[in-house]
């Protein structure tokens, strides 16, 4: 799922960055009024007319694209931050030696439970010396 993450991310930022180039190339609306008087739309590389379709076609399938993958990574990012746990809901263990520190002593393993005092009120578990 990592592999897939990345190699989404990069094909979003290949994307923005046609996305924006093809975007800046194109003409506006005005331009179309000094082509009709012979302003060297004809030297284009696309022709007089051809380029508009060509560009508006790639922008609208790179915006297409675009938010296909924002969506897909989206859809990935929540997949992965629902499948953690908190540090409050994940049991523990603390391990506290059962005799005096020697090299051999055994090892015991309590669960870290709040011990609670005569009054009902919880106080942390501190192992005794």
């Amino acid at each position: 799922m990592e592999t897939l993450q990345t190699l989404l991310f990069v094909l979003q930022v290949l994307v923005a960055v046609a996305l924006i180039g093809f975007i800046l190339v194109q003409h506006g609306k005005g331009a179309d009024a000094g082509a009709a008087f012979g302003s060297g739309a004809s030297a284009t590389v696309f022709g007089a007319s051809g380029s508009g379709n060509f560009m508006t076609r790639a922008t609208t399938i790179l915006a297409m694209v675009f938010l296909l993958n924002s969506l897909g990574l989206a859809y990935i990012a929540t997949q992965r931050t629902s499948k953690s746990t908190s540090l409050m809901q994940q049991e523990t263990t603390v391990t506290v030696p059962a005799g005096p520190a020697t090299a051999s002593a055994s090892v015991e393993e309590v669960p870290a439970a709040p011990a609670t005092d005569d009054t009902g009120a919880e106080t942390p578990a501190i192992p005794a010396d």
